[in-house]
């Protein structure tokens, strides 16, 4: 069963690898999956394409930059005789030479995706690996920075041309809410409020258009601003933020369940008094 998009890979990669007891988040730093486990230094990357293509090689050794424990996934579907992709003993060979790991996933009608380990990464010691790995660790610091600055996994891996929840626009999501509520604010006030121990840096910046400086040290929301509350509720409602989006959605969820009990009261009384007749 042939897949249409990349993100379709996603969800049975990231379950195979939280079973083998990894923390997975997609789209972190451009990759397209990052795992940590627990007691681990080295984060797992994969990423993750339709068919392996010099594209995805390209990029997996782009990743090997940052950690060594890299994957590249492809779909491995069945139907398609002759296929670049079915070529899996000449792939498993070129990946174990360039210390790739590979994984495939083959979609059914009835059952649950197959995720398969085809070969797993090799640290090489080459010495231009060796250069390398002196070089990856301000990488893989930025890379774990971003990974545990996120509150979960809010973007799904090999998305393309959408925007992504990073841990930049969390925080901005959380001095706009902060915001919102107050009306117009100084940026200590929502820096306490927030707890964003930079909201000077973000409203200053105001790289989405959400804020508005209004007199001297005064902030204010701008439309857009609200508009992203409205779209990013969820994110900000798994933290525990209340927007007024999020609680006017409440409230209509919560007065659609009173008329439909009222409704059913309604309904019994007539029932009843119909049986009285």
């Amino acid at each position: 069963m042939a897949v249409r998009h990349e993100t379709e890979l996603y969800a049975p990669v990231k379950a195979f690898f939280e079973n083998l007891g990894y923390e997975v988040k997609g789209e972190v730093r451009n990759c397209d999956l990052v795992g940590i486990k627990p007691g681990q230094q080295t984060p797992l990357i994969v990423e993750i394409k339709k068919t392996f293509n010099l594209a995805l090689v390209l990029q997996g050794m782009q990743r090997l930059k940052l950690s060594s424990n890299v994957y590249v996934a492809v779909e491995r579907n069945r139907a398609k005789k002759g296929a670049v992709n079915q070529r899996w003993n000449e792939l498993i060979g070129l990946c174990r030479q360039l210390g790739l790991g590979l994984l495939t996933v083959t979609h059914f009608k009835t059952k649950p995706p197959l995720v398969e380990v085809l070969c797993k990464p090799v640290a090489s010691s080459d010495d231009v690996y060796k250069t390398t790995a002196i070089r990856r660790g301000s990488r893989k610091e930025k890379l774990l920075r971003e990974f545990h600055a996120r509150s979960g996994d809010h973007n799904v891996g090999g998305s393309t041309r959408r925007k992504l929840v990073t841990a930049y626009r969390e925080k901005a999501l959380r001095v706009a809410a902060a915001l919102q509520g107050l009306g117009e604010a100084a940026p200590a006030q929502l820096a306490r409020t927030a707890a964003v121990s930079d909201a000077a840096a973000v409203l200053q910046r105001n790289y989405y258009g959400w804020f508005e400086r209004v007199a001297r040290g005064r902030y204010r929301l701008t439309p857009f601003g609200e508009a992203a509350l409205s779209e990013y509720a969820e994110v900000l409602q798994q933290q525990g933020i209340e927007t007024a989006a999020g609680m006017a959605a409440e409230f209509n969820e919560s007065s659609e369940q009173l008329q439909i009990a009222d409704a059913s009261v309604g309904y019994s009384t007539i029932v009843a008094e119909a049986e009285d007749d």
